[in-house]
């Protein structure tokens, strides 16, 4: 089973609509304080393969090649257009590569 965390602006909801992984809030993990690179930092160390998240700016903001975690950015963070999108953003967990960066668009 993948271990997944869900980045802050990633609607706790959705992880009910994405069964079989391992999902963790930021928030319930005690990194709330902690953005971007810090928190991918902490992701990988804590052994979380797969990183989600609506911030469409962080390929821009950070040098993902320095990191071994997934990110997969999502498209909104509107539960009602997620949850449209589970069925991409599962496959695209369970499928992405260490390092690897998938954007889910929205159809």
């Amino acid at each position: 089973m993948r271990r997944v965390l869900f980045d802050h602006c990633v609607p706790k909801p959705l992880r009910r609509h994405l069964p079989g992984l391992e999902i963790r809030t930021a928030y319930e993990q005690g990194w709330d304080a902690l953005r971007n690179g810090d928190l991918l930092s902490a992701a990988e160390t804590a052994g979380f393969e797969v990183f989600i998240t609506a911030d469409r700016n962080l390929r821009y903001q950070q040098n993902l090649r320095t990191h071994r975690i997934a990110v997969v950015e999502l498209p909104s963070n509107r539960l009602l257009i997620l949850v449209r999108l589970v069925s991409a953003i599962r496959q695209a967990a369970i499928t992405i590569g260490p390092g690897g960066y998938i954007e889910i668009p929205i159809p």
